[in-house]
């Protein structure tokens, strides 16, 4: 099949960029080198949207929270991400997390049965030479490539490490020590009847122990190039975490505030009823046979983790499906490189999509792939690009991406409502609503003018 886009790597953002093309009537060749005989050092299939990490898309609410704001706008540009989300979705209190194995077969059946689409399992080393394409091979982008992408934009590469959280099977948790409740008790239609996660609950001195333990664990030995890689403050090692004070974690992944120990029948807590600390397990498929531990990514060995983990109260015997990990993370100083339509500067016809870009989440990630794709659509049609106002969610990540943010600082970034043009006349109880409002507005309005949904 001839093809009108290349776009190369099939994760989050590269199948939402192939979705909002496809759908336009372009035709796409999908390049990922999984299912080719080659795999990441965090993927375990060759599924396309696969999660490696979380399998939260994290708040869903979209009157007050960035990230909420950022699923409705794509859900109005009718994001593929969002909606195999939907049909993925896991009780999750007010965020939404899916079932990653259900949530990916999902993307990779619609994308292989669209007529526009042809995936090609194939390994890409070379940014191609011409005609248009987009780059979303994501933070862990193969070593050849890489490496020629240093060379086109003639810029060192920035890193940072991410780790990824252990998953324990269900019926291995001894619930006669834990209990099932949402922080103060937030339901959502998704939601468990009882709550959405299962609380571990430590005493100050079980938590002491452990935050030891997190210290004298064996960790990861790193090579010389990645001594000096910055970690990401978004997806913070528990040990490092640790690292920076005895208090840290209690105020972090373990805080016990707004949890109701129904076990706790000492005079330990000045509350009363909220434990000194906790760990927090979240469901991690549909089934519920999975549970992800909160925040507890790791870069402790594995046999480290075992231990360690089995002195959490209730997880004891805890069998697990996968212990937690670390990579290195690759992503361009888009800045310095890119335009404002996501293009390199040095070579207009490629964009870049995804985490290379230095956006940082699941869902970040997928609308910078959202975007890219309705750039490439704009372009071949010949039309100009309307670009989207920086009050919106989408359109603010855009600019601290491809310009706000200082080139010699840059850092990978989750939206956030610190991206938006501030409403200083907006009393700060009132601000979030009031982004949000404002947001809803404009982003309805340049949808219209822009006719950016086909019909």
């Amino acid at each position: 099949m001839t093809y009108d886009v290349h776009i190369i790597g099939g994760g989050l953002a590269g199948s939402e960029a192939a979705w909002q093309l496809a759908k336009r009537g372009y035709k796409v060749r999908l390049s990922e080198m999984r299912g080719a005989g080659e795999m990441t050092p965090a993927h375990q299939t060759d599924r396309l949207a696969e999660l490696v990490c979380s399998n939260s898309f994290r708040s869903d609410d979209d009157t007050k929270n960035a990230v909420g704001l950022l699923h409705h706008e794509m859900r109005a540009l009718d994001s593929l991400i969002m909606r195999a989300g939907g049909m993925a979705q896991v009780p999750a209190g007010s965020a939404m997390a899916v079932d990653r194995d259900v949530f990916s077969d999902e993307v990779t059946r619609v994308l292989s049965e669209h007529p526009n689409i042809t995936i090609v399992r194939e390994r890409v080393d070379e940014l191609p030479a011409a005609g248009l394409t987009i780059v979303s091979t994501g933070p862990l982008t193969a070593q050849k490539l890489a490496e020629n992408i240093v060379t086109a934009t003639g810029q060192e590469r920035l890193a940072f490490f991410d780790a990824i959280a252990p998953i324990v099977h269900r019926d291995s948790i001894d619930m006669t020590k834990c209990w099932i409740q949402s922080r103060w008790n937030k339901r959502t239609e998704a939601s468990n009847e009882d709550g959405d996660y299962i609380n571990c609950p430590m005493t100050k001195d079980q938590y002491l122990a452990f935050h030891q333990g997190l210290l004298d664990g064996e960790k990861t030995d790193f090579r010389d190039w990645e001594k000096n890689t910055p970690y990401f403050e978004g997806c913070m090692p528990i040990e490092v975490m640790a690292e920076r004070g005895v208090e840290t974690l209690r105020y972090g992944p373990m805080k016990g505030v707004g949890l109701d120990n129904p076990y706790d029948t000492t005079e330990e807590h000045p509350q009363g009823r909220w434990p000194y600390a906790v760990v927090q397990l979240r469901q991690d498929n549909k089934l519920g046979t999975l549970w992800n531990m909160v925040g507890f990514q790791t870069k402790l060995k594995y046999g480290a983790q075992i231990e360690l983990f089995r002195t959490i109260p209730g997880l004891e015997n805890a069998e697990f499906a996968r212990l937690g990990g670390l990579h290195r993370n690759t992503f361009l100083n888009s800045p310095l490189v890119l335009d404002r339509q996501l293009r390199l500067r040095d070579a207009p016809h490629i964009r870049f999509a995804g985490q290379v870009t230095g956006c940082e989440g699941y869902v970040e990630s997928s609308a910078v792939g959202l975007m890219a794709g309705m750039m490439a659509a704009c372009e071949l049609a010949g039309r100009e690009w309307a670009p989207l106002p920086a009050t919106t969610a989408m359109g603010a990540l855009l600019s601290h991406i491809t310009g706000d943010a200082e080139a010699e600082t840059f850092q990978p970034m989750n939206v956030n409502f610190g991206l938006f043009p501030p409403l200083h006349d907006v009393k700060k109880k009132q601000r979030k609503e009031a982004y949000t409002s404002r947001a809803k507005a404009d982003m309805a309005e340049w949808i219209k003018a822009s006719e950016a949904v086909p019909a």
